[in-house]
C-alpha cells in the first residue's frame, strides 16, 4: 500500500482535499444547492449501472444526494458518505441513508459494495487514501466511477462576474479568469483519480467515458444557483448581492438567458481482484 503524504501546514492550492474549510461550507445552504446544482445525463447514470456487477452503491460525498437518488432511481440501492452533517440530514429527509464521514475515515464495518461512485466530490478526497478504501470496499468486479461537469459560461458573464469580485473580494486567490476553462484545462483533475487507481493496484486501467449536453438557464435560475459555488460561498451578504447584481446586469443584456454547453466526463475502473 503507497504511503500516504503527511499533513502539510499550508495546504497546497493544486490539492482540494486539504481545504476543509472550503470543502464544507457548500451546507450552509442546503435547499439552495439542491434545488439548483445541475443533475447528471441519464446516459452516464445508465452506462455505470449496466457496467455494475449488482445494485448495492456507495455514494462518496453524497451531498444533498442529487446523484444518489438517480442511481436510486435507476435501481440501485445507494448509502451516502457524507463529512456534513447538514448535508447528510437533507439527504436522509429525502429518503437516502447517509452515515457521516469523511471517505477515507469512514468504517464500513466489513460490509462491501458493486460500485463506488463520486459526483463532482471526489476532489474533495485524498486520491491515494480513497482510491485504497474504494479497492477495500469493492467487491471484485465491482466498479470505482467518479464523474464531474465541465461547463463553460458566456464571456460576457465571467467578465461581469471577474470584475465585481475582484472590486468585492480583492485579496482571495480565486481567479475569475479561470472560470474560462476548456476540456483539456480539467484534464489535470480526471489525470489525478486516474493515476491514483493505478498506483494504488487492484484495478483494471481506467478509463474515461464522456456525455456531452446542455442546460438553458433563465437569468433568476442562474442567480439562484451561483451561491452555491465555491467562491461565493463564504462572502458576506452584501458582497454577494454586489456580484450578483453585476451578472443579473449582463445576463439582461444578453435577453434574459444564456444556454450553458456541458460535458461530464467519468473517471472509471473495474476491481480486479479481492480486496
Amino acid at each position: 500500500m503507497p504511503t500516504i503524504p503527511s499533513e502539510q501546514s499550508h495546504p497546497p492550492r493544486h490539492e482540494p482535499h486539504r481545504h476543509r474549510q472550503v470543502a464544507e461550507s457548500y451546507g450552509a445552504d442546503t435547499e439552495r444547492y439542491d434545488r439548483t446544482r445541475p443533475r447528471y445525463p441519464d446516459a452516464m447514470v445508465e452506462r455505470i449501472v449496466a457496467a455494475t456487477p449488482g445494485p448495492d452503491v456507495v455514494d462518496v460525498g453524497c451531498g444533498t444526494g442529487i446523484a444518489a437518488r438517480q442511481f436510486q432511481a435507476a435501481g440501485c440501492t445507494v448509502l451516502g458518505v457524507e463529512p456534513d452533517a447538514r448535508m447528510a440530514e437533507f439527504a436522509r429527509r429525502g429518503g437516502l441513508e447517509v452515515e457521516v464521514a469523511t471517505f477515507e475515515a469512514w468504517d464500513p464495518a466489513g460490509r462491501t459494495f458493486d460500485a463506488v461512485i463520486a459526483g463532482t466530490a471526489w476532489h474533495w478526497v485524498d486520491p491515494v487514501a480513497g482510491t485504497a478504501k474504494a479497492a477495500q470496499v469493492l467487491r471484485p468486479g465491482g466498479r470505482l466511477a467518479v464523474f464531474w461537469h465541465v461547463f463553460q459560461l458566456p464571456s460576457d458573464v465571467i467578465d461581469a462576474f471577474a470584475t465585481v469580485f475582484q472590486r468585492v473580494a480583492p485579496d482571495s486567490p480565486f481567479n475569475a479568469q479561470s472560470m474560462k476553462p476548456a476540456l483539456e484545462l480539467y484534464q489535470t483533475m480526471f489525470d489525478k483519480p486516474a493515476d491514483a487507481i493505478r498506483e494504488v493496484g487492484g484495478f483494471g486501467e481506467p478509463e474515461q467515458w464522456r456525455f456531452d449536453w446542455e442546460h438553458t438557464y433563465a437569468r433568476d435560475a442562474w442567480l439562484d444557483q451561483m451561491p452555491t459555488q465555491g467562491p461565493l460561498t463564504q462572502l458576506p451578504p452584501d458582497k454577494l448581492a454586489e456580484v450578483l447584481d453585476g451578472v443579473g446586469a449582463a445576463i439582461d443584456a444578453m435577453g434574459g438567458s444564456f444556454t450553458m454547453p456541458y460535458i461530464t466526463v467519468a473517471v472509471t475502473a473495474v476491481r480486479t481482484d479481492s480486496p
